[in-house]
């Protein structure tokens, strides 16, 4: 797992690679939505894009993680299907969903039950290199979700700039990106991390918890500022050394958004320990990339500091063979 983390931005440029080279065969029309379906690793490259097109995009862009297909999908949708393994239960059957109101489907998959389906009806498919963990693809399928929304017209290509400088970032940031991951990590060993972010980096926030969850083999959990102004911070009333409050920052967040940050710091101060990690870089994808590779590294030290195997995921192995035999 530390290669593949290592490897972050090499797999973001064979990532561009792969959508600049990419032909389609859909015609391009008109949309009254766009919808990704996809869960876990393969999913939240759909929430990081999320939150990128909020400003850019003049239709609406949701991602489903679920069996199930909003009832508005249908002839007018575009419809992405990321599953890495191409096998993903909840998507396939999402999938056919999206057959049935005859969406536009272009899928992005390694393989499997995904792209059997895509040739048989024709869809665009665009493939990734396969064996790897999900989790550790996110490169290869938020890139392609990016091209897949460019070819439609729904998005400029200039995200190709913002995505090459956060390679060059990254490359030049990696010795303290690890230095300061190893740092975050000792402290969060044997805790519960609590991760803050503004409502427009939340997506950032998901991937951290779920590398804490899959890598480091920990619970933690989330929220966003300002929502969490609104009920979570009641909660904050006992003192407990097992928790630690994690705030990923960014300098443009929002100016009441940085304020509400800082007041609530003060007051999670009194009862927990607090660990700020800022963003470096101009852009969006700057930004994410650096705090999504940190915080990647913070997950594979963590499972280090536990003494557990960062790539193995047993429990979910066990879980979907029990599904199989349902």
């Amino acid at each position: 797992m530390k290669q593949l983390v290592l490897d972050f931005p090499t797999q973001l440029q064979e990532a561009v690679i792969i959508g600049q080279s990419y032909r389609f065969q859909t015609p391009k029309k008109e949309f009254s939505n766009v919808l990704l379906t996809g869960l876990g690793g393969s999913g939240i490259g759909g929430s990081i894009v999320q939150n990128y097109v909020a400003d850019k995009m003049k239709i609406p862009f949701l991602v489903n993680k679920d069996y199930f297909l909003p009832s508005f999908v249908n002839e007018n949708s575009l419809v992405i299907v990321s599953s890495y393994s191409g096998n993903t239960e909840e998507t396939l059957a999402a999938m056919k969903q999206a057959l049935k109101a005859k969406a536009t489907i272009v899928c992005v998959t390694s393989g499997g039950k995904v792209a059997e389906i895509a040739k048989k009806n024709n869809l665009d498919c665009i493939l990734l290199p396969a064996g790897m963990p999900p989790r550790s693809c996110l490169g290869y399928s938020m890139v392609q979700v990016l091209y897949v929304l460019a070819q439609f017209g729904l998005i400029r290509k200039d995200f190709e700039k913002s995505i090459q400088a956060a390679i060059r970032l990254l490359q030049s940031e990696q010795k303290d990106i690890q230095k300061q991951a190893k740092a975050v990590a000792k402290k969060l060993a044997g805790k519960t991390p609590i991760i803050y972010a503004a409502t427009d980096f939340e997506s950032v926030a998901v991937r951290f918890r779920q590398q804490i969850n899959e890598n480091g083999k920990m619970l933690c959990w989330h929220h966003v500022i300002p929502e969490m102004n609104h009920n979570e911070l009641v909660g904050w009333r006992d003192k407990d050394a097992s928790r630690v409050a994690v705030f990923l920052r960014n300098e443009d967040d929002y100016k009441r958004t940085q304020l509400r940050m800082e007041i609530n710091q003060k007051v999670i101060k009194k009862y927990s320990g607090i660990i700020e990690i800022w963003s470096k870089g101009k852009s969006f994808f700057e930004k994410v990339f650096y705090v999504v590779h940190l915080t990647d590294w913070v997950s594979v030290y963590l499972a280090d500091l536990h003494g557990v195997d960062a790539t193995e995921v047993k429990v979910i192995d066990e879980l979907k063979n029990a599904l199989a035999q349902a």
